[in-house]
Parts: structure tokens; C-alpha cells; sequence
């Protein structure tokens, strides 16, 4: 008897939303757009982003060894750091260097200063270290505009000291481009570069790349896109998942994927400059989808997030999609079946020190937590994800839905789990784990459910692979014994106000943030907001929508901590809890 009957939602796909107004692709530390250079007739390949700001990961060599055992061939790195580049040597594994925004103009504007920088950052590192390709610059266009017309001098520059030095035939250079340096980005077909930079720079750039025989190179996140809160874009295509598609009113081609679409409208942006495509090869040097946060500056709506984008599910779903698709050859676009494309999945670590907070999304993109564990399974090697490795003796574990599976999938797994033992009580309508009511939330909840009841055994965390093990606590599992409702900053102070004031005036126990209360520091609207919409969430017991406040709020599953102030979970009980107890991450 199936206990839970979730009705499947019909997506509708709206061509209109498919160009958000901003369709903003991250800054993520000094990004740059790194380069693979391979023959015109190689498959295309698959390389990560190696960034480090953190002050947490393992040191470089190490970080070579587990690139190596992950079969992880080719890198890029923001910068061009002595240590990394030697531990890198002998290893076979290529490598993208950087030359920063902060030098770019004098590299530009002094021939010597690249001769220089050349010889001193990749010469003296080949042929140990397989240094392939130099990026100049930073999406220049996006995060430092006044740069704009030294950038084809500097790579021009760049270019000339590799030949001088005899290396201009294996090490290429190139700049990245920001996702939205397209405008007009749906239909793909309409899609052209900003009126600022088309002519003055994007027409010498594109003929630099021309006539060097480089790569166009793109940083493209179809996350930003579908993440935005008033975004309709259908979650399958985003992700690369089986869906109906898309089609282009104007030429009638149908887009499998949101990727598919805003690569073509790159495409369709060079042709209006008089470029083909098929002209060089193309890297997609930034992609990749969050595991984890809620909220990131580069959003609209003052940067708060569409609920369930980022997931643990959903990350491993679209890298695993992409990394899969590239490795198969399918490298082509509607427009362009037969271009090449290399990619770059963003990024090998979580990175401690990004954004603002633990719950800023630039912390949650990496493949691996710093200790150098799987944030969940994926395979460089082609395929389908290999079984989770068993978990150490007495270690904690997890079993998460795969977004990847889809939702017939989904909703086999959810039945079954319920039907043969799993406790799915609490995902019931106005029960305290019904919210957030997705399929895939729901699936989650149901399979660990059976997966714990089952003892954690062998083979309970299957469901013919649409789900899989975790050995981190994910976040998207609800614990119905344990939720919190923290107020959520980024909706301003207007809204955390009225939050404030509805639950104090509604049953919250507002006392402790009174002068001299126990919860009174720190002194700040989003502290108070939160322990009061927290103390009301707690006194309805934790019911279904009594953490919500006009979206400035939100329920979590990790006992959250504000200064010295631990918010209770059991206010209706205990709610003068000792405020010093426990150790959480800060808000």
C-alpha cells in the first residue's frame, strides 16, 4: 500500500523565461576562464577548476595525488602559484594559468613586462609542468570594464613573448567571457553581444582567437538562470535531465537544455559579428551547480534563491550529466551539431572563505568537502556514478534522492520506501516535513527514512540507482525531531521588521531580546528576527507554513547559532534553554 500519494507536478516550459532579466554569472574568487588545447579532431575532455580560497584544504601535492586517483587530467588555477605548478609537475596532468586583472594593463603596455611574466611563470616551469594555456584577464568585461580596451593588447602581448620564447605552438592564449556579456539570450537566435563591447573589443578579440588558432571560452552556469526567484525555468532542463525541450520560435530548433540554449545564443552572438562557430574550438571554463546554501550576491531579488535550487541531488545531477554528455562525444549544439567542447566543472573544493556566510552558494559548488570526501559520487571516467564506497566502521551515513533519476523514478522510490518500512509520517500535508513539498525533498525524506530503519545495510540505498549514499549530513533531509526558522537577511530590514513584529505579537516569546535579555546581543535586526520567528515557529510546533513570513524566513534542519544565542528547537516546552550550550555554525 503506497502511504504517500504525491501528486506530480506538470512543468510548464515558458520560452519568455528563459532570459531572466539577469542572467548573471558568477564571480567566484579570481575566476578566470582556462583553456584545453587539444587536437581539432580529440573528444572532448573534462577538467576542473582548482581554486583555494580557504584556508582549510590540503596542501598542493596532495591535492595532485587525489586529481590523479580520480582520473582528473587537466586543471585551472587563478593565479599562477610556484608551489601548485611544481606540485603539478611529472604528473601528466594539464594546467591553465592566470595572468590577473591587477597587472593586465601593464602587460598591455609594456611588451617587457610580458616577456617577463611569461618566463618567469610558465617558461620556467615546462616541460615538467604541462602548462597549455594562459588566460588574460578575468571577465574583464563584467568586473572591470575599464580594462576593456587593454585587453587584446595585453593577450596580443602575451602571445608575442610565448613566441619569442618558442612556445606560442603549445601554450595558448585566450580571455574569459562572462555568460552575460550575451544579451537577447532567448530565443538562442536572437542572442548578441552588449552594443559596449561588440564592435570596440568582442570583433578584435574574436579575430585574435582567429588568427592564433585559441579557443572562444565561456563561463556559463545555467543554475543563476533557473535559480532566480521569479524564474519558471523547468528543473529537468535545467539539469540535463529528460524533458520535453525547448524550441526557438525563430528556427524552430528544440533545445534538450537550458546549456544547449544559452551556448548557441554565444554562438548565434559571434555569427552577428561576421564569426562562425565552428571557426575554434570552444571551452566552457566555469559550469557547475551548488550542493548546498541559500541565498548568493549575484541573484536578483536581493540574492535569495529559488527553494530547493541549490541541493546536494541537484549538483550531482547536473555535473554528472555534464561530465557524461562531453565524455560521450555529444559536444554539439541545435545550431552547431558538430562544434567541439571542452568543459571545466566548477570547482574541486568548497572554498571556506568565499562569499558572506556559511549560507552564501559560493561556498557550496565543490566536488569535494577540504578533508578530500566525495560531496557525492561522479565519475571523470564516462558512465554512470560507480557505488559509494561502504562507510568506515562506525561511521554516520545518508541516503539522498537523485534529481537525476527523474521524477517517475522519484516517485517509485518514494512508494516503495514508504510501502516496506520507511516511517513517511512526517511528509504528510501539515505534517513537519510535508515543507519543502517537492517530489524530490519528499523522496529524500522517504528512502532514509527506510535506509536507517534498515540498519544503514548494504544495498538499502539503491532503488535502482535513484538514490544514493552520503557521509556528510545533507541539508535537504528534514529531521522531524529537529527544525529551526531563521530569519533570512537578505530580504532587508523592512521585511525582517515585519516578521519580527507579527510573531512577537502572535505568541512568540520575544523576552530574551528585550534589553539585558539573554538573547538581546547581537544587537542587530536579523538576530532578533530570527529568535523571534523561531520562537513562533517552535510554539505552533513547527507546523506546515509557520515559518515562511512573506518568504523572510526559512526552515532548517542544523541547529543554527546567533553570537552566543542558540536558538531551542522545543520552545513549546523549554524555551528559556540554556543559551551557551552546544557548538553550530554562526549564521
Amino acid at each position: 500500500m503506497v502511504l504517500l500519494a504525491h501528486e506530480k507536478k506538470k512543468w510548464q516550459i515558458r520560452e519568455e523565461s528563459m532570459a531572466p532579466t539577469r542572467l548573471l554569472v558568477f564571480i567566484l574568487g579570481a575566476a578566470m576562464a582556462p583553456l584545453l588545447f587539444v587536437p581539432a579532431d580529440a573528444a572532448g575532455q573534462v577538467g576542473v577548476d582548482y581554486g583555494r580560497v580557504a584556508n582549510d584544504l590540503p596542501d598542493p601535492a596532495t591535492v595532485a595525488q587525489l586529481l590523479k586517483q580520480s582520473g582528473i587530467t587537466t586543471v585551472r588555477i587563478y593565479d599562477a602559484d610556484e608551489v601548485v605548478l611544481r606540485s603539478l609537475a611529472n604528473t601528466g596532468i594539464k594546467v591553465t594559468v592566470m595572468v590577473p586583472n591587477e597587472i593586465l594593463a601593464d602587460v598591455a603596455g609594456n611588451p617587457s613586462h610580458a616577456l617577463d611574466w611569461v618566463r618567469s611563470k610558465v617558461a620556467a616551469f615546462l616541460p615538467a609542468t604541462q602548462i597549455n594555456g594562459v588566460a588574460v584577464g578575468n571577465e574583464v568585461f563584467k568586473s572591470r570594464p575599464d580594462l576593456n580596451p587593454q585587453l587584446v593588447p595585453a593577450m596580443a602581448n602575451v602571445q608575442a613573448a610565448l613566441a619569442q620564447l618558442g612556445l606560442a605552438g603549445a601554450v595558448k592564449v585566450t580571455t574569459p567571457i562572462a555568460f552575460d556579456a550575451v544579451v537577447n539570450s532567448f530565443p538562442p537566435s536572437d542572442g548578441r553581444f552588449q552594443d559596449d563591447i561588440a564592435q570596440s573589443v568582442m570583433t578584435p578579440l574574436l579575430g585574435f582567437l582567429q588568427r592564433t588558432g585559441s579557443h572562444l571560452t565561456l563561463n556559463i552556469y545555467p543554475f543563476f538562470a533557473y535559480a532566480a526567484p521569479s524564474s519558471t525555468i523547468n528543473l529537468d532542463y535545467a539539469l540535463g535531465n529528460p524533458n520535453p525541450g525547448v524550441t526557438d520560435p525563430n528556427t524552430k530548433l528544440v533545445y534538450p537544455t537550458l546549456l544547449d540554449a544559452q551556448l548557441d545564443a554565444a554562438y548565434y552572438a559571434t555569427e552577428k559579428l561576421g564569426f562562425s562557430a565552428v571557426q575554434w574550438r570552444t571551452s566552457l571554463t566555469e559550469s557547475g551547480w551548488p550542493s548546498g546554501g541559500r541565498w548568493g550576491n549575484s541573484l536578483e531579488a536581493g540574492g535569495v534563491l529559488r527553494s530547493g535550487a541549490a541541493s546536494i541531488a541537484n549538483a550531482q545531477a547536473y555535473n554528472n550529466n555534464l561530465i557524461n554528455r562531453i565524455l560521450s562525444g555529444k559536444t554539439g549544439t541545435p545550431r552547431h551539431p558538430d562544434a567541439d567542447l571542452d568543459v571545466y566543472i566548477f570547482a574541486l573544493f568548497n572554498e571556506n572563505l568565499k562569499g558572506s556566510g556559511p549560507d552564501d552558494i559560493e561556498r557550496h559548488f565543490g566536488l569535494f568537502y577540504p578533508n578530500m570526501q566525495k560531496v557525492y559520487e561522479f565519475d571523470f571516467h564516462g558512465g554512470a556514478p560507480p557505488p559509494p564506497p561502504p562507510a568506515p566502521p562506525g561511521a554516520e551515513s545518508w541516503c539522498v534522492a537523485s534529481a537525476a533519476a527523474g521524477d517517475d523514478r522519484l516517485q517509485a522510490a518514494l512508494d516503495y520506501a514508504c510501502s516496506h518500512g520507511a516511517d513517511c509520517s512526517g511528509i504528510q500535508p501539515g505534517a513537519v516535513c510535508f515543507e519543502p513539498n517537492t517530489l524530490l525533498a519528499h523522496a529524500s525524506y522517504a528512502v532514509n527514512s527506510y535506509y536507517q530503519n534498515m540498519g544503514r545495510a548494504s544495498g538499502t540505498c539503491d532503488f535502482s540507482g535513484a538514490a544514493h549514499v552520503v557521509f556528510q549530513e545533507p541539508d535537504e533531509i528534514c529531521d522531524p525531531n529537529a527544525s529551526w526558522c531563521v530569519a533570512n537577511a537578505a530580504v532587508g530590514d523592512d521585511r525582517l521588521q515585519a516578521a519580527l513584529d507579527y510573531a512577537c505579537g502572535h505568541g512568540a516569546d520575544c523576552s530574551p531580546i528585550q534589553p539585558g535579555g539573554k538573547c538581546f546581543e547581537p544587537n542587530t535586526m536579523v538576530a532578533h528576527a530570527s529568535y523571534a520567528v523561531n520562537s513562533y515557529y517552535q510554539r505552533n510546533h513547527r507546523a506546515s507554513g509557520t515559518c515562511d513570513f512573506s518568504g523572510a524566513a526559512s526552515v532548517v534542519f542544523k541547529a543554527p547559532k546567533i553570537g552566543n544565542c542558540v536558538l531551542p528547537w522545543k520552545a513549546w516546552i523549554q524555551e528559556t534553554t540554556s543559551m551557551s550550550e552546544g557548538s553550530y555554525a554562526a549564521i
